[in-house]
């Protein structure tokens, strides 16, 4: 594929993914049991929960509080796409976009995911409170 096929394939991608996700969602925040300890609070979009049989997908929003110390953090928000398998108790991350100033605004640069292999969910975690939100109760 030719460098320019592959540039408007990835401008494809992200026409798809702002549709289906706009700019400006209503972010919510995780209960506090569920927030990890430091800098960092975590969001989700209640908009954009997909549910298919077992599996729901969700976008996640990471922000990190930046007091100005050295060295400068590569980016202040994180939105991960993520997918889990209620049946199974596991996730995978499908995609993430990675943003230069808090909550999604500034320069966005997608962010590297590992083949989105499926992940166990751990107690206490932020993928534990997404989980207990999208997942249907037994």
């Amino acid at each position: 594929m030719s460098t320019q096929k592959s540039y408007l394939a990835g401008l494809l991608v992200l026409a798809v993914l702002l549709v289906y996700h706009p700019a400006h969602a209503e972010w919510v925040a995780l209960e506090k049991r569920h927030q990890p300890r430091g800098k960092q609070t975590v969001y989700y979009d209640s908009d954009s929960i997909l549910r298919e049989e077992n599996w729901v997908t969700i976008w996640q929003l990471t922000n990190t509080k930046w007091m100005g110390e050295a060295p400068t953090p590569r980016f202040l928000s994180l939105k991960s796409h993520k997918q889990f398998d209620c049946m199974r108790w596991r996730f995978r991350v499908l995609a993430v976009v990675e943003f230069s100033r808090n909550m999604a605004t500034g320069k966005s640069n997608s962010g590297y995911i590992e083949n989105g292999g499926w992940q166990k969910i751990e107690s206490q975690s932020p993928d534990q409170g997404l989980a207990e939100i999208v997942c249907p109760k037994p």
